[in-house]
């Protein structure tokens, strides 16, 4: 299984990856040896995850998303 993952950084920005371990990704991320983006803009929480059953579907869902401004990604989980 693989998952896309938003994260809520602590400047309001969000960050999103695919992973196949969502908790331990956002401790990599926490802990300075996730991505070069939280590196410099910590991450505060996990505010929305989907499932896919392969890393392709996964990562063209990443890539859909990134391309979206802040606000499409916002309605994914704030209602």
């Amino acid at each position: 299984m693989y998952f896309v993952y938003l994260l809520e950084c602590k400047d309001g920005s969000l960050y999103t990856g695919i992973t196949t371990d969502v908790a331990r990704r956002f401790a990599e991320h926490t802990s300075g040896t996730g991505a070069k983006y939280t590196r410099a803009k910590e991450p505060v929480r996990i505010v929305y995850q989907e499932e896919y059953a392969n890393r392709s579907e996964a990562s063209k869902r990443e890539a859909e998303i990134k391309s979206w401004r802040k606000q499409e990604k916002l309605a994914l989980f704030v209602h």
